[in-house]
């Protein structure tokens, strides 16, 4: 039965792959060609992405596993360093408590110390310093630094204990510092106890510990098999121990494969200046799942090889006409953009070719040159003959390799130079069809090599106007690259006076550089940059030949050639010479001047000093002589009193010998000298003015001191002025009998971390106003009316001239000057120096 025409059928829908397939069917071959390769690829990274996730998971569950063990084993090993450090800080406690209450002496604490350090390998050294930061005692293990192993009275550097020291006085607490040494040296850890004497701060106990020390005996022997453990500091650089980084190979370098497992806490009671930190690594492989995982892999690599090969084929032939278009573009662009004009010549000599640079060079078109024959446009009328024999030699084969400069017209008359190369033009069958030549302007490096020339005669100009001779050469050579005029005039025309200045020079001790820089000796066997970065080198010679004094500079320099070479410039300085031995002279005078002027100003006490001797000797004698008329003396009697006469007469000389030793004029002479005797010495003669002053003169001079390498005489003027001054300042101040003293100190003394001993003379005058405390070193100043000043002048230039310093201060009750303080050190080195 026919179904009426209002009555419409549905038509049924169409299910998702029938819009897929008329999707399909309706993109372009390309297209499709592109997701048919597409579609394989993306399912075998979805793939291989689902085996990397399984493998992937079950990975980090065992990496959190992991993670826990080196958390939980290095908080164990944190809370034993712990304990480890909190005994020994309460042992440390309880000794600086007995030392505060005075139940313990130096004598039994370097016992109790010497056995805690012997016992605990990480303490290197324990010290008791007062609050002067002054070592009262300590002891230093034998594996401790030197530095460590200090010596009583002395002094701690300000930054010894990075203000640890200031902060536990402030704090009057039990502090640790931070890790304290350079990277490279053994660290250490510092630990200061406070002394607390009935309230008051009396000093710290200070404990110095091995942070090397506190990683192997204070962290358990279990965790340090199974971890690479570490102390770091609070810029996570590694303190003590080794971190190791094990470097993945072969199956290990999966993405999911284990990393090392890490944790690291701050030790307590240090801070977070010290921390604790442990590297744990995988010990098991999965190594199922890894080949699994490689074989997966390796099979999806293959198939997408396999795909990609097939794209790339059908696009080979594309991409190959493309690279020869591209090709062609770029050489005819490069040949374009040159700047080197190109000329191609055939075997006739006509020109073939040429390039837009050379088109610009000479101002004439591509269509102006090709097809000339010569002559060509480009040359000048007046070149022609030797422009046409130029070619004749070029078509013939009898170019210069190095290339050959010729006059080139442009096209609007203007003359330029060029520098032309000509090489045989080969084509691909190996047979020559021309001649390729290449044109570069050479008018501005022309200009530059004349500019050159006439630098360099100025240079020479000046050079042989000064009145310096110099002379460069080579290292070890005699050949004389360069000599001015003065150098020619002294030493000749040849190396050998350039090789005798080098000679004697380097027979003397260098001369400090005016430069600053480091001596050029000091870099032997470095590269020869840093030669030439060095600063001269100076040295004073005399030449018997010229009769002059020459200072010698040498200096190291690349020439031009590129061969490293030394100049040497020689200065006439036989004037300077001849004025600095003047002054060395009058110095002298001065020095014999002044000890004539100090034993003048003694005279009447040594007149009464000898008058005691030679009153006594006459009374003996008188004494004698009339109980010999009178017969009432025995011979022993005799004898004795005799005994006493020569005693008196001894007295007498010696104190005359020691005057005339000391006012003798001679040339400074330094010898090893013994300091206790240039003291007694010195207080010797300087006691005699002392008396006439009714002052006390307290000699103290320690124990095992090192002799010196100083002019003995020098030294006991030096102290024989300052001990009369302070004498003749305690009479002028007018100081009672009970406060009129003199105290003379020598110690030894570290300065600088260089041994010296130390001269200290403290007088209880009035001092020296501080208004004229920076001038009394000042010739012909001084603070006596009657003064020359030229003592304490003459005094600081003999202590400097033994490599040492003169000091002066005054001393201070509150506000008021109770007295004046000189003192001054000879390096223990000027033995070596002198």
């Amino acid at each position: 039965m026919p179904v009426p025409p209002s009555v419409k059928t549905d038509r049924p829908s169409r299910t998702p792959l029938q819009w897929w397939r008329t999707r399909w069917r309706s993109l372009p071959p390309t297209q499709q060609d592109r997701l048919a390769a597409i579609g394989p690829l993306l399912s075998v990274f979805l793939f291989l992405a689902a085996i990397v996730s399984a493998i992937t998971y079950f990975t980090l569950e065992e990496i959190d596993r992991e993670q826990e063990a080196v958390t939980r084993d290095v908080e164990y090993g944190q809370q034993r360093l712990r304990l480890r450090l909190l005994e020994r800080q309460e042992q440390l406690m309880r000794i600086a408590r007995d030392i505060s209450n005075r139940e313990i002496e130096e004598t039994e604490f370097g016992f109790q110390i010497e056995t805690l350090v012997s016992q605990y390998p990480e303490l290197l050294a324990v010290t008791w310093v007062n609050p002067l930061r002054e070592v009262v005692t300590g002891y230093a293990s034998p594996s401790a630094p030197a530095h460590m192993a200090r010596s009583s009275g002395q002094t701690l550097p300000p930054d010894s204990t990075d203000g640890t020291f200031e902060l536990a006085r402030d704090l009057r607490q039990t502090l640790y510092s931070r890790p304290m040494g350079e990277p490279g040296e053994e660290r250490t850890l510092m630990l200061l106890v406070p002394l607390n004497e009935q309230g008051r701060f009396s000093g710290v106990l200070m404990a110095e510990y091995a942070i090397d020390g506190l990683l192997r005996f204070g962290v358990p022997n279990e965790v340090l098999a199974r971890y690479a453990v570490t102390l770091l500091d609070e810029q996570r650089q590694v303190l003590a121990g080794t971190a190791h980084t094990v470097a993945l190979s072969g199956l290990r370098r999966l993405p999911w494969a284990a990393k090392p497992q890490s944790h690291e806490m701050p030790v307590s009671p240090v801070g977070n200046s010290l921390i604790l930190k442990a590297e744990g690594y995988r010990t098991s492989r999965d190594t199922i799942g890894e080949t699994f995982f490689w074989i997966v892999g390796a099979m999806s690599a293959l198939t997408v090889w396999i795909l990609l090969a097939n794209m790339r084929h059908t696009r080979r032939r594309l991409q190959v006409q493309r690279e020869l278009v591209a090709e062609t573009n770029f050489r005819r662009a490069m040949e374009n953009s040159m700047l080197t004009g190109m000329r191609a010549l055939d075997l006739q000599g006509r020109i073939a070719y040429v390039n837009p640079a050379f088109c610009r060079m000479t101002g004439w078109t591509e269509d102006d040159l090709l097809d000339q024959t010569a002559p060509f446009p480009y040359w000048p009328e007046a070149e022609h003959d030797n422009l046409m024999a130029r070619l004749e030699d070029e078509l013939n084969g009898r170019s210069l390799p190095g290339g050959f400069e010729v006059p080139v017209k442009r096209k609007n008359g203007s003359v330029f130079y060029a520098r032309m190369y000509v090489s045989p033009l080969v084509d691909a069958r190996g047979k020559q069809t021309g001649w390729m030549t290449s044109m570069t302007d050479i008018t501005e490096p022309k200009r530059i090599r004349e500019e050159l020339t006439a630098s360099y005669d100025r240079f020479t100009t000046v050079l042989d106007s000064l009145d310096e001779a110099i002379s460069v050469a080579p290292l070890g050579s005699t050949e004389l690259l360069f000599a001015n005029k003065m150098y020619q005039t002294w030493l000749g025309t040849g190396g050998r006076g350039h090789r005798m200045l080098l000679d004697l020079s380097s027979t003397l001790p260098a001369l400090p550089s005016t430069e600053g820089n480091d001596l050029v000796d000091g870099l032997a066997g470095l590269p020869t940059d840093a030669l030439l970065e060095a600063g001269a080198e100076n040295a004073q010679i005399h030449l018997p030949e010229l009769n002059k004094w020459l200072e010698v500079r040498t200096r190291y320099l690349t020439w031009v050639d590129g061969r490293l070479a030394q100049m040497v410039i020689a200065t006439d300085i036989t004037a300077r010479r001849l004025a600095e031995e003047q002054a060395a002279l009058q110095a002298e005078r001065a020095e014999t001047a002044s000890r004539l002027i100090t034993m003048g100003e003694m005279a009447s006490s040594v007149a009464h000093e000898l008058n005691q001797p030679l009153t006594a000797i006459s009374n003996y004698s008188s004494g004698m002589i009339s109980r010999l008329q009178k017969k009432q003396i025995s011979e022993d009697e005799l004898l004795g009193a005799l005994e006493k006469t020569a005693k008196q007469a001894q007295r007498a000389g010696q104190i005359i010998q020691r005057i005339r030793a000391f006012v003798k004029r001679s040339e400074p002479n330094p010898t090893l000298s013994d300091v206790a005797q240039m003291v007694s010495n010195a207080t010797e003669l300087a006691e005699i003015d002392l008396r006439r002053h009714m002052v006390r003169l307290n000699t103290y001079v320690a124990a095992r001191l090192p002799r010196l390498m100083v002019d003995p005489i020098l030294i006991e003027q030096v102290l024989i002025n300052l001990i009369k001054n302070g004498g003749e300042s305690i009479a002028q101040a007018q100081r009672p009998p009970a406060q009129r003293h003199i105290e003379l100190k020598v110690t030894p003394r570290q300065i600088d971390g260089q041994a010296t001993v130390e001269f200290s003379v403290q007088d209880s005058g009035g001092g020296i106003p501080l208004e004229q405390l920076e001038r009394i070193y000042e010739a012909f100043y001084s603070t006596k009316s009657e003064g020359m000043g030229i003592g304490l002048k003459l005094c600081r230039s003999i202590v400097e001239s033994h490599h040492g310093r003169l000091q002066a201060r005054n001393l201070y009750n509150g506000s008021d000057i109770t007295g004046c303080e000189f003192s001054f050190w000879i390096p223990v080195a000027s033995a070596v120096h002198a």
